[in-house]
């Protein structure tokens, strides 16, 4: 009875020998996993101090790396030798030559100068340089071809208008050479009117054409002594600086073979003879400094003086009359490669008559004349009238030309002297003259006018980069004063 009243009036509970352990284990893993837990809010916590501080500091972590690298970047270059074909051949003056002290604004246009690190670019995947030039000892024995054109050429003669009268019937409207108000036509150039204009576009067995130095009085007076010198040249590398302009930087990356065949001959006014003078800049007794024979041009035709730098540009046929080659390098740019092989490997080995560059930024005439009216390069009226001509002309907008760019950049010129692309050079100084002195609005132009003329290396603006160091222009050049 009494366990029956027990078992309904209680609650059983098991009792047994283990329970003492088993609350101990119980314990145990209780404990260890408090300390488990203590063990991940330790880690969650340093892992949240690390990310604040990644996202607090991130910036430091890349400036300082980057800023590492270009200081060492910007020191290995500046103490980068100059390097060279032959050191005897380019031995120069240090950045420092041109005068006891260099300007601050010199600085950085004087680290590009004397550099020889070839300039590549990616062709299918593949590094490869802009300019292949034959190895160092084939060019010690490049031999260009000096002999007379060929006699199949559409151009057999070509005749330069003067005031001493012409051959072949020409005519000779150009008594009338005065100057107009409206032109800068002058007694250097002959006063080439329209229908001349249109006439000098068709190609005959004999061209008669103007093409500068109409009149002994015209101006552009060279010595007798350097025009002795330049009549001796078969091939020309020439730069000029009027006005006080630019710097002369030595020609570096030559053989030995193109010191005894090529002349050097950068033309200089009066200016820019004092002006460099003043820097310590010196004309030897030899009329030389280092490799440029320095000729002095007195009595520069135009006031404009980028229209006088026109002169040595676009006519080297006339002041080099012996020449079969010439290469023109603007003043802002050091000329960094053999000529030799330059004119092997961009006329001959391409059969090219001519070599230039193509626009790096723009491919249309037209294009090009807003942004020279937009970069304040010449007035908007003078660019409006010369593309007002060439729209009636017919000249496409077309932004191709020939299988190539049809804008080109005219800072280095390399060509062969022809009948053919003296009368191109002669038209487009003409071209010049009449309109804008921003060449490469005319260029594409004369071209078009011409088509006869198919065989031009275009080449791209990597080989241009290959070709000089760009310094960049220093100074403004001071007009003449009438």
């Amino acid at each position: 009875m009494s366990s029956s009243i027990f078992n309904n009036n209680s609650i059983s509970i098991s009792v047994s020998d283990d329970d003492p352990d088993e609350q101990g284990r119980m314990r145990v893993r209780v404990r260890r996993k408090r300390k488990k837990h203590g063990d991940q809010r330790g880690q969650t916590e340093c892992t949240q101090l690390l990310i604040r501080w990644f996202v607090k500091y991130w910036i430091l972590l890349v400036f300082l790396p980057a800023a590492a690298l270009l200081i060492f970047e910007a020191t290995r270059i500046g103490k980068k030798p100059g390097l060279a074909v032959n050191s005897g051949v380019n031995e120069m003056k240090k950045p420092g030559s041109l005068g006891n002290k260099e300007p601050i604004s010199k600085v950085k246009e004087l680290s590009n100068l004397n550099r020889l690190d070839p300039t590549t670019h990616v062709v299918g995947g593949v590094r490869e340089r802009c300019l292949k030039l034959l190895p160092a000892e084939e060019l010690e024995h490049v031999e260009l071809p000096l002999t007379e054109e060929s006699s199949s050429n559409l151009v057999k003669r070509l005749v330069y208008l003067s005031d001493q009268g012409t051959p072949y019937g020409a005519g000779d409207s150009t008594d009338s050479w005065q100057r107009i108000n409206d032109t800068r036509f002058n007694l250097f150039t002959g006063h080439q009117t329209m229908d001349e204009r249109e006439k000098s576009f068709k190609v005959n067995e004999t061209a008669v054409i103007h093409c500068g130095f109409y009149s002994e009085n015209g101006g552009f007076k060279i010595s007798d002594e350097d025009k002795s010198y330049m009549q001796s040249c078969k091939v020309a590398v020439s730069t000029c600086a009027f006005g006080g302009g630019d710097d002369l930087y030595q020609p570096i990356g030559m053989s030995e073979a193109s010191l005894k065949k090529v002349c050097y001959v950068a033309f200089w006014d009066e200016i820019t003879l004092a002006a460099q003078e003043l820097q310590g800049n010196k004309i030897g007794d030899d009329g030389f400094i280092g490799k440029w024979r320095i000729v002095i041009v007195k009595n520069l035709p135009f006031v404009d003086q980028r229209l006088n730098g026109k002169i040595p540009k676009m006519l080297p046929h006339r002041l080099f009359p012996h020449a079969k080659y010439s290469i023109w390098v603007d003043s802002k740019s050091q000329f960094r490669r053999d000529p030799l092989g330059v004119i092997e490997a961009l006329l001959l080995r391409t059969n090219s008559v001519l070599a230039i560059s193509e626009h790096g930024a723009r491919s249309s005439v037209y294009d090009e004349a807003k942004a020279v009216v937009r970069k304040h390069k010449a007035t908007p009226e003078e660019v409006e009238v010369q593309i007002t001509q060439y729209r009636k002309d017919g000249l496409p907008a077309d932004k191709r030309f020939n299988g190539r760019k049809a804008l080109n950049e005219a800072s280095v010129i390399v060509r062969e002297h022809t009948n053919l692309t003296n009368m191109l050079m002669c038209l487009w100084f003409n071209e010049v003259v009449r309109f804008t002195s921003r060449d490469q609005l005319s260029f594409p132009y004369v071209l078009w006018r011409l088509k006869v003329v198919k065989n031009i290396n275009a080449f791209p603006v990597c080989t241009r980069k290959d070709l000089v160091n760009s310094m960049g222009h220093i100074r403004k050049a001071k007009p003449l004063t009438n």
